[in-house]
Order: structure tokens, then sequence, then C-alpha cells
């Protein structure tokens, strides 16, 4: 379930990045990438929407989830 966790993180942090360009700079990578309004696109932008609510709906499961292992010792 962690890999999980991780691909959402990612993918938030894409959507993230992308907005921000967006608001900076009216650059939208992901449409310059892929193509504005492509299947492609269209698929990126609902990836990073499913993961932004998976990330919010899941927020303590992934803290649990997280913090149930133990930490590995550091030299």
């Amino acid at each position: 379930m962690k890999s999980i966790d991780v691909v959402a993180a990612v993918l938030v942090v894409v959507g993230a990045l992308n907005w921000g360009l967006v608001g900076l700079f009216e650059f939208d990578l992901v449409a310059t990438l892929f193509g504005a309004g492509s299947g492609l696109s269209r698929i990126v932008y609902s990836l990073v929407g499913f993961a932004g609510v998976f990330q919010a709906l899941q927020w303590k499961a992934i803290q649990t989830r997280w913090s149930a292992e133990p930490m590995p010792a550091t030299a």
C-alpha cells in the first residue's frame, strides 16, 4: 500500500508544480507536453485529481502506515 501512497504523493506534487507554473507564468506544462485538451492530458489531470482525493481521504491512514514501521538506524 505504501507504493500507492508514493505514487499519489508524486502526482499531487506534479499537479501542484503545474498549477504553480500556470499561476505564475500562465504556462501549462502538462498541456505543453501532451497537447491541450488531448486524451493524454485529460488522463494526467484525472490521475492528479484522483491522487489529491486519495491523499485527502487517506491522510490519517497514510500517517499510520508510514509511522508503524521502525525507522532504520543511522550511523
